[in-house]
């Protein structure tokens, strides 16, 4: 009843930037928390950023100062702004929604930073 597409991810060179977007469709009411996770090869799956619709932005250690989530409610999207990225940041990108009670997940995109 909800779908997540990710979009923006991509090949970059260490210190370059990439903007990720996920849009929500279907049933787009009750929507509170929106974020996005990561998953390196060979570790598990790590919050980056988290948006609630009241309150503060979460943001994890490593990537404070360089991402900046937003999102906007009207077209039912959220944002990561990527900045200064590092080889570290590499993995794939899923974004998360919240609605009521439930999470709900994207399939995923992938973002590669070279050295």
């Amino acid at each position: 009843q909800v779908q997540l597409v990710e979009s923006g991810g991509g090949l970059v060179q260490a210190g370059g930037s990439l903007r990720l977007a996920c849009a929500v469709s279907g049933s787009t009411s009750g929507i509170n928390a929106m974020g996005w996770y990561r998953q390196a090869p060979g570790k598990q799956r790590e919050l980056v950023a988290e948006i609630p619709s009241g309150g503060s932005t979460n943001y994890a250690d490593s990537v404070k100062g360089r991402f900046t989530i937003s999102r906007d409610n009207a077209k039912n999207t959220v944002f990561l702004q990527m900045n200064s990225l590092k080889p570290e940041d590499t993995g794939v990108y899923y974004c998360k929604v919240e609605r009521w009670w439930t999470d709900y997940w994207g399939q995923g995109t992938q973002v590669t930073v070279s050295s």
